[in-house]
């Protein structure tokens, strides 16, 4: 299952499916949601919803960029509901798990929180101290190629992906973390991303 990112619909995945699908000898499938008209709550809820009518043995989860922290949402606040899904592990990609200082810094801008809309306003304005839960295993790519839309809004101060800091990727309790010479939009396009993604899928784990 993958989950896209703000202003996304989901087809930028194609290349990244079919090689997980390969990889995986797995079907996919890509859960599209209004990432800038409609709140972050609810934008969980719907994944939640969906994720529970899917009937398969495994069921593993890949979100990018913002797709990644409506997964983390969508599993933590389903609870006890969250157990009864089919089992399986969560890679996320470049997701700002604790907010984002591109955000902040487009939402100083003419139009920038109109621009970037409700999930993001809720979910990355403000700086968080997540931790993982554990209900499953979760891996974490972030990249640091530095090339992307966050350098045209304002200084980044640290590595990054040219979009999100590699430090907004990192919470506590995910089962492993990567880093990539990747860039934000690149990741789901990366030959090794993808191996990398389901390398954890198969084994919980980055490295071989």
């Amino acid at each position: 299952m993958y989950v896209h990112g703000l202003w996304q619909r989901g087809a930028e995945s194609v290349l990244l499916r079919r090689r997980l699908a390969r990889d995986l000898d797995a079907q996919t499938r890509t859960f599209s949601y209004p990432s800038v008209a409609v709140e972050a709550n609810t934008n969980a809820s719907e994944l939640a919803k969906f994720l529970s009518t899917i009937r398969a043995d495994t069921l593993h989860v890949i979100g990018h960029s913002l797709g990644g922290v409506m997964v983390f949402k969508a599993f933590m606040e389903s609870g006890a509901a969250a157990a009864t899904w089919p089992p399986g592990r969560i890679v996320v990609l470049g997701s700002p798990l604790r907010g984002s200082c591109t955000a902040r810094n487009l939402a100083r801008l003419p139009f920038g929180r109109s621009i970037m809309g409700h999930s993001v306003r809720e979910e990355l304005l403000t700086a968080h101290e997540r931790r993982w839960n554990g209900s499953r295993e979760l891996g974490v790519i972030a990249g640091n190629s530095g090339i992307g839309l966050g350098r045209l809004v304002g200084k980044l101060p640290g590595p990054s992906d040219g979009t999100i800091l590699v430090e907004e990727t990192r919470i506590e309790g995910t089962a492993d973390h990567l880093v990539l010479p990747v860039s934000h939009t690149g990741m789901v396009f990366s030959k090794t991303v993808a191996r990398a993604a389901g390398l954890f899928l198969r084994r919980g784990r980055f490295s071989p």
